[in-house]
């Protein structure tokens, strides 16, 4: 399952990071997502849900949804 598919207030784990630029893998690690992690997804914005708000270890990151859909995750 992608983290863009992952419902409001739900948790999953960080399976695999994969399918976009290099460069773009990088900056997700950077904010802190890496396989095992736990993440949960905290909201949508405005105008279609372009704009996700997630929680990975205790930080608050908004993705788009482009960028979500990188994250492989299993839901718990």
């Amino acid at each position: 399952m992608k983290l863009s598919d992952l419902a409001p207030a739900c948790k999953a784990r960080v399976r695999s990071i994969a399918g976009g630029s290099l460069d773009l893998e990088a900056k997700l690690r950077e904010v802190g997502f890496s396989e095992g992690d736990e993440v949960e997804m905290v909201g949508f914005g405005p105008l279609g849900g372009r704009t996700l708000a997630v929680r990975v270890n205790r930080t608050l990151v908004a993705l788009r949804a482009g960028e979500a859909a990188l994250v492989e995750v299993d839901p718990e």
